[in-house]
């Protein structure tokens, strides 16, 4: 068991001798099973007990950074000022850069003033593209660790990824429509936000791969480039309705789900099966409503205090704890939306 503490210190964490502690660290003998396991838990214990003594009265500033519709930044903003207080004794504070739409050179602008400026850290959701990439080895390089959400950067010099793995997000929704379709004939849309976003292009991969293994017959008919914004989205839809009369269901990867339906109510065409992502307040609201199937969810909460730690992990704050895992994907429907978001009891 490699540790830095002092017998001492381990045996009263345990409470157990300094005698017992020494026979378990140096594997004398003679000890039950028990007994180490409290040893490695006061080891365990101590570890923890050091990183809150590192990050006590330490104030990180992080620069958050999106490329998103407003529904999903307004999202962000609250998942990470209600994670606020699990951060402590460290203290957090934000500086957000929210743009709906805009080309790659006005993040790019962003990112080198921060580097210039200077931050603890940049959260960051924004197009894959060479220039962005650039942009985010230019704040590592400046000492700004970068950790991207949502939508990865591969090829960058980010020091991790927090979000879902979006193959199998893409995966999971071909096999819940093709689920609700059963033998129904017609032909799925689906809807992009923009193409360069890393995690939408591999949820779209995701799925074309499942749709076709599940049901080879079934087009799949694409509509990208709206930023998930309301108005371009409608447009885009009604144009891929009118072109393709045998449309009968949608998987939405970037948002503007209610401009999606309208575009089917204009033309009183019925959505037999939508799934969309993320629970933000339109997504919720259209969940309950009926109006969508099911929402492919994870937990935004989780997401963004995850990418803080990480921030504080790049400073020495917290001990490093391995590569970063894939967050859980949840197939909320109506029936089981998370307490946070569920209406109250009726009466």
């Amino acid at each position: 068991m490699r540790h830095p503490y002092p017998i001492r210190e381990i045996a009263r964490q345990a409470g157990l001798s300094t005698a017992t502690v020494d026979r378990v660290l140096h594997n004398r003998g003679n000890v039950r099973e028990s007994t180490i396991r409290e040893v490695r838990e006061a080891i365990k214990a101590l570890d923890r007990q050091q990183a809150q003594v590192r990050i006590g009265g330490r104030t990180f500033m992080i620069d958050i950074v999106m490329q998103a519709p407003e529904r999903f930044s307004t999202a962000v903003r609250e998942a990470l000022e209600a994670e606020l207080p699990s951060l402590h004794p460290a203290v957090v504070r934000s500086r957000f850069h929210f743009r709906e739409s805009c080309p790659p050179g006005e993040l790019v602008g962003i990112l080198d003033k921060i580097a210039k400026r200077g931050s603890q850290g940049v959260i960051l959701k924004a197009p894959d593209v060479p220039e962005i990439a650039a942009a985010v080895g230019r704040l590592v390089q400046a000492g700004v660790p970068v950790v991207t959400l949502v939508t990865d950067l591969p090829l960058s010099a980010r020091r991790a990824y927090i979000g879902i793995d979006n193959r199998a997000a893409g995966a999971t929704a071909a096999y819940l429509l093709q689920q609700w379709l059963g033998d129904r004939p017609g032909n799925v849309l689906t809807t992009i936000s923009r193409s360069s976003f890393r995690g939408e292009e591999e949820r779209e991969m995701g799925f074309r791969s499942a749709m076709r293994l599940a049901d080879p017959k079934r087009s799949v008919v694409e509509v990208t480039d709206s930023d998930g914004l309301d108005a371009t989205q409608r447009d885009l839809v009604l144009e891929a309705l009118e072109r393709d009369g045998d449309i009968v269901a949608v998987y939405s990867m970037g948002g503007g789900n209610l401009a999606t339906l309208d575009a089917f109510a204009a033309l009183k065409r019925p959505c037999a099966v939508f799934v969309a992502h993320d629970l933000d307040h339109d997504n919720t609201r259209l969940l309950r409503d009926r109006r969508i199937s099911a929402v492919l969810h994870h937990d935004l909460r989780q997401d963004v205090r995850r990418a803080c730690q990480t921030v504080m992990r790049a400073h020495k704050a917290l001990p490093d704890d391995g590569p970063a895992l894939p967050s859980a994907i949840q197939v909320v429907t109506p029936f089981n939306l998370p307490p946070d978001v569920a209406p109250p009891p009726s009466g």
